[in-house]
């Protein structure tokens, strides 16, 4: 029988700068190797293009660009990893996919104003699991339409 108490969810673990970072992997369709990205003119700065995936035109962010981290070159470790939320789909660009965690439910904190350089709006939460802290992204912020299409730039 499962409880509130020993309910889990399971999520893919990814690092950006200097923390790890989780979204649910219900809203996770794939993790891809980096590769060209087509440049579309009159985007948020953090929104990198577009890309052919399997047929699909999926739009680019780069989340250190959109939590304003400084920017660095792409290497063998770099990922995209594929997220819908809604009829939302676009690619996020991580440093790394580090590895997929199941993360009991009421692990699951309340996210401090500020982690690091990532605001809380962006934040559903953090866990704490053994040494690491984990802070869950909250998808439907990163993805908001108005951030992403430019009316929010000045506030990050």
């Amino acid at each position: 029988m499962i409880t509130e108490s020993n309910k889990t969810r399971k999520v893919i673990v990814f690092q950006v700068e200097h923390e790890e970072f989780a979204v649910s992997v219900e809203h996770v369709g794939g993790i891809e190797r980096m590769m060209h990205i087509t440049r579309v003119p009159q985007t948020a700065f953090f929104v990198k293009g577009v890309i052919n995936l399997r047929g699909v035109v999926t739009p680019i962010i780069d989340l250190r660009s959109r939590f304003g981290m400084e920017a660095i070159e792409y290497d063998n470790e770099t990922r995209i990893i594929i997220v819908a939320e809604g009829d939302k789909e676009v690619g996020l660009i991580v440093d790394r996919a580090n590895d997929v965690i199941d993360i009991p439910e009421d692990a699951v904190e309340a996210a401090p104003d500020v982690i690091g350089s990532v605001k809380i709006d962006y934040i559903e939460g953090v866990v704490k699991i053994d040494d690491r802290l984990l802070i869950l992204l909250d998808l439907k912020q990163v993805l908001s339409a108005e951030k992403i299409h430019g009316n929010d730039v000045k506030g990050l």
